[in-house]
């Protein structure tokens, strides 16, 4: 095994979790398989494979900005359940 019990019950006390005896065994099985596939994945050549963030390129899809009118009071307050004048009329929070 990767990982052991203790460390299980470690990580879970960082992460202020608390786990039952049979959760930490679950875990433990859970954990090491996850590390055993990490494992297995170092073992796959990447000489001359240059490091990517994403699997396909990917690019900001900027646009320029421009100045439009905008939509309006009535328009922009047409669904408005209440409103007053030219606001959103809500309720109330602070007391």
């Amino acid at each position: 095994m990767k990982i052991t019990k203790d460390e299980v019950e470690k990580v879970a006390l960082l992460a202020r979790l608390e786990l039952t005896g049979e959760e930490a065994e679950t875990f433990t099985g859970q954990m090491d398989a996850i590390l055993a596939y990490v494992d297995k994945l170092n073992e796959l050549n990447t000489d001359g494979i240059v490091p990517t963030a994403h699997a396909v390129p990917m690019e900001n899809a900027f646009r320029a900005d421009e100045v439009r009118d905008s939509i309006g009071i009535d328009n922009a307050l047409a669904n408005a359940p209440k409103r007053a004048e030219s606001f959103f009329r809500v309720p109330k929070v602070i007391e």
